[in-house]
């Protein structure tokens, strides 16, 4: 795994090493791949939570979510030109992400609590990414693959949650201005608020709770769909506006490289 993410050639599922719902073993190889990203001079800037939408479950035979780590170098600006070799096999999924300005390592970590630790949410995208040949996955797989984590863009409208309340929410994402995926916040474990509390329980047992300042990505609103070399993906949330991805073609990337 580790191996497959610094050469960016997928490799075999890991189910076969690990078990296909060993989740224990699965966040233990997470850890080791997040390590040797960490022993590169990647530093860990939040948390994403995957798998919570039925949507998204569906697409990847999977019954739970799950969550993995956000890096430095995971984050593009809103609009910003993403070198497409820089991915594997991306797909693409908007989400409603938050930025924390209190830690949520302390006390019942419930709804309410999590509702006060936020700062402000924002539209995002997250462009996930398998290191697993052909997305051939498990939920082990995924976990292990840092919950299929690649990159994610964030918009430029900050909002309080006293300007927007996540669970009524709508999306709609298109790619190359066709209509591709809709949702809406409820399909994020009924609230994308229920899924960073359920995140913040999950981080705070494996001994690395949520920290004020940290992104968090709350989980897909609606399916996820490829994209590719020279893709310009767009999502609208209401109540907080636009955000948008665009992938370089591969002779350029290349060049940039």
């Amino acid at each position: 795994m580790v191996q497959a993410h610094f050469s960016g050639v997928a490799c075999a599922p890991v189910r076969d090493l690990i078990g296909r719902d060993d989740v224990a073993a699965a966040y233990q190889v997470q850890e080791q791949l997040n390590a040797a990203r960490t022993d590169r001079g990647a530093r860990v800037i939040g948390r994403k939570i995957g798998a919570t939408s039925e949507a998204v479950q569906t697409q990847l035979g999977v019954d739970q979510p799950d969550f993995g780590v956000l890096f430095d170098d995971m984050g593009f600006a809103d609009g910003e030109e993403i070198p497409i070799n820089r991915l594997i096999q991306p797909k693409a999924e908007a989400e409603v992400a938050f930025v924390l300005s209190e830690d949520l390592a302390e006390g019942p970590l419930d709804v309410a609590q999590v509702r006060g630790a936020i700062a402000y949410a924002v539209a995002a995208l997250e462009i996930v990414d398998s290191r697993i040949t052909n997305w051939d996955i498990s939920f082990g797989d995924t976990v292990a693959d840092n919950a299929s984590s690649g990159l994610y863009v964030l918009g430029s409208e900050h909002r309080t949650l006293a300007e927007v309340e996540p669970v009524d929410v709508t999306m709609s994402m298109s790619i190359d201005g066709e209509e591709v995926s809709t949702g809406n916040g409820a399909a994020c474990l009924g609230d994308p608020l229920t899924a960073v509390a359920w995140l913040a329980h999950q981080a705070r047992t494996f001994g690395e709770p949520l920290r004020a300042g940290q992104v968090i990505l709350s989980g897909a609103l609606g399916p996820m769909r490829p994209v590719a070399a020279g893709s310009v993906v767009t999502a609208t949330i209401s109540g907080l506006g636009t955000v948008t991805a665009r992938f370089g073609n591969q002779s350029t990337t290349e060049e940039n490289h």
